[in-house]
């Protein structure tokens, strides 16, 4: 067997979406993507297409290595998310070839559903308390809200205030038993982080997630020692060796590879071993489509470490299209009660309706995440 073409489609609200197919009619799915540079990552997911074409799509490690290694300059977002896309679609198009879903080949399941949550309150935001007890009505045992809008590296106690508020609001909507995620989203900078952190305890988070920005990690064993709830971050780092260096400081309870952008399932499995040996656990990113969250799923599977999965169905950014929209049986991501049952099915799991891919691709979109400013006309973090 050889692959023959890669094919990419650009489809509604932000997503890339890959098929690739063989000489002897066998394919397989993946989703390259960063959130706002769709076609960067297109462009590089074609220029990787000149080391995979003619080549058997079984040898997945030996593949990945060639796109890793054999350009020289490695790492970061773009390169990563389109190897990430690739493997993605290896993985698939071998799990259907094998007629066994992606799980059976990374040695078999050690669960049989995972639990997932959902996001409330928006980029800035608000009535989150109204939010989360409607997801807690539909059965989620977990949310995940955004702590604050834009800060100053400085800024007033009062915003500190507002944010703790807003906690509070959750917490006192859901009760103690619900998991509340408090994403900082590297907003919150170091002299705000130090105080916002321990103001948060009463409230028993489930993890604040990316408590400064990844570049400034570093900072967290003088600002975090000691707190009472688990820190997470992941999502903006790209390889096992950058989440080698964060295990190492040993600052970090869970880490959240996000698997369209860290190299996919073949990098996943190597990043949530490494955490395994460090006992962090493993919540992977996913505010994207179909077949991250499957490709997610499959590492859940196969991950003893894993503890919940993020999901975007009806998320804030999911403006035209939704997760389940792309799928031929929207059943196979179904989340029951909390859970979703780890998918069955040969390769990922799904399938995708390429019909309707080809018909929003005529849509496409050219997504951006806004850009926020403070009141003196600074950038502010998004």
């Amino acid at each position: 067997m050889k692959i023959t073409k890669l094919k990419t489609w650009q489809v509604p609200p932000r997503w890339l979406f890959l098929k690739i197919e063989t000489d002897e009619g066998c394919y397989g799915w993946g989703e390259p993507v960063i959130e706002g540079r769709a076609a960067t990552v297109e462009a590089a997911v074609h220029e990787l297409s000149d080391y995979l074409i003619g080549q058997d799509p079984h040898r997945i490690e030996h593949l990945w290595n060639i796109m890793y290694r054999a350009g020289f300059y490695r790492g970061g977002p773009i390169l990563m998310s389109a190897i990430a896309g690739i493997d993605q679609a290896l993985w698939d198009l071998k799990g259907r070839d094998l007629g066994v879903p992606v799980h059976q080949l990374l040695g078999g399941a050690v669960r049989d559903k995972m639990r997932m949550y959902a996001w409330t309150g928006g980029d800035r935001p608000s009535d989150v308390g109204a939010g989360a007890k409607a997801l807690v009505e539909k059965g989620f045992t977990a949310f995940k809200m955004n702590g604050t809008p834009e800060l100053q590296i400085v800024d007033s106690h009062r915003k500190i205030d507002e944010a703790v508020a807003r906690v509070a609001e959750a917490r006192n909507a859901v009760g103690p038993d619900i998991g509340i995620g408090i994403d900082f989203h590297g907003r919150v900078h170091r002299p705000m982080a130090k105080a916002l952190l321990r103001e948060l305890e009463p409230f028993h988070p489930m993890f604040v997630e990316e408590p400064v920005a990844p570049e400034h990690l570093p900072c967290l064993k003088d600002i975090a020692g000691g707190l009472g709830y688990p820190l997470a971050t992941g999502e903006r780092l790209h390889t096992r060796f950058q989440f080698r260096d964060l295990l190492a400081d040993g600052m970090i309870d869970i880490i959240q590879p996000d698997i369209s952008h860290c190299g996919g399932i073949s990098e996943g499995l190597k990043i949530a071993a490494l955490a395994s040996a460090y006992d962090v656990a493993l919540a992977p990113h996913c505010p994207l489509g179909p077949l991250t969250l499957a490709a997610s799923l499959q590492l859940d599977a196969v991950s003893h470490n894993a503890f919940i999965q993020e999901q975007s169905m009806g998320i804030h950014y999911n403006q035209g299209n939704d997760v389940l929209d792309y799928l031929v049986d929207k059943s196979a991501l179904a989340i029951e009660d909390g859970f979703c049952a780890i998918p069955q099915g040969p390769g990922l799991g799904v399938e995708i309706n390429e019909e309707f891919v080809e018909e929003r691709a005529k849509v496409g979109h050219r997504w951006r995440n806004p850009v926020w400013t403070h009141e003196d006309g600074s950038i502010a973090e998004w």
